[in-house]
């Protein structure tokens, strides 16, 4: 399930509020510039290939990439066993911008983000189906847990793919 949660810094333990209905998600979310939306996702396994994603995919992606001019996609896929999945954990926790919107469509699994807006912090766990849209320059970090099991198709403007800017600020999970 979606879900989003506010926090007042520096509390970062007793939320002040939380949502659970989507639209009401959407609601909040787009007052802070950041759009949530839902796709289809049908059934898919940790062992789908990237081609295939793309290609199931492709209508939705081109009609993202001609609304908003990103110019590529791809796939990440982190299992449990990921042999990397401390060390992209400890760089994804760490706050960072993007010069462009952070655009993450869950197809399996879930994920954490945190947007910190004034002195509150929002939390939101997004869910497969999920499609979120993070603008550019908004400070954020991400979550997906000590054990991450989740893919998720990941767009954007910069054909170099992510490319994160490091605010060196502190960040809780």
């Amino acid at each position: 399930m979606t879900v989003l949660t506010i926090f007042q810094r520096p509390d970062t333990i007793n939320p002040l509020r939380e949502l659970t209905t989507f639209e009401d998600i959407v609601a909040l979310l787009a007052g802070a510039g950041i759009q949530l939306e839902r796709w289809r996702t049908g059934h898919i396994t940790p062992d789908t290939s990237e081609e295939v994603l793309l290609t199931v995919f492709h209508d939705d992606i081109e009609r993202l990439k001609q609304q908003e001019g990103y110019t590529s996609a791809d796939v990440i896929n982190l299992v449990p066993t990921h042999t990397e999945r401390q060390s992209l954990r400890e760089k994804f926790l760490k706050e960072h911008t993007h010069s462009e919107d952070e655009v993450r469509f869950f197809v399996r699994g879930s994920g954490t983000f945190f947007v910190p807006i004034d002195n509150q912090v929002i939390r939101i766990t997004c869910e497969a189906g999920d499609l979120l849209r993070v603008p550019a320059n908004a400070p954020h970090w991400f979550d997906f847990g000590e054990y991450p099991d989740f893919t998720a198709i990941r767009i954007f403007t910069n054909p170099q793919g992510w490319v994160g800017h490091f605010t060196g600020r502190e960040t809780f999970h």
